[in-house]
């Protein structure tokens, strides 16, 4: 067994798929650790505006913003603002959503495991009036 490194620039840059954000969204894949191991890590930048889609992790996610200002926003609770060096932890099963704010971009460390396969369950995207709420 040998150590794995990934060089910087070696996996390229993804656009965020339409059907899962809103708006112009950036993934640089950063890892997805072999087997047993079963977690993954994404750089996920969203332009001003831009945010993901209603979702739920079967096993939680954790978020480490890097850059920029942003909203998250479980469902029935508040927005609530996320700056660089905040930690946001997601709960298993948890509805909700994250993105940039209306008027700056927002830059975060999206780490998650997968269970069965998978690591994210989408769902409808989040309307204008409810994303300035």
């Amino acid at each position: 067994m040998d150590i794995d490194i990934k060089r910087n620039g070696s996996r390229p840059s993804q656009k965020g798929p339409e059907d899962w954000f809103t708006g112009t969204v950036r993934i640089d894949p950063l890892f997805a650790a072999p087997e047993p191991a079963r977690v993954s890590g994404a750089q996920v930048t969203f332009e001003p505006g831009a945010r993901t889609a209603w979702h739920t992790h079967p096993l939680g996610q954790t978020l480490i913003v890097t850059a920029g200002l942003g909203w998250v926003q479980r469902e029935g609770g508040v927005v609530q603002e996320i700056r660089p060096g905040d930690v946001v932890w997601f709960p298993p099963g948890l509805k909700h959503w994250h993105g940039a704010s209306a008027t700056t971009a927002m830059t975060h460390i999206a780490i998650q495991e997968l269970q069965d396969g998978r690591a994210v369950d989408w769902m409808e995207k989040v309307g204008d009036e409810q994303y300035r709420m």
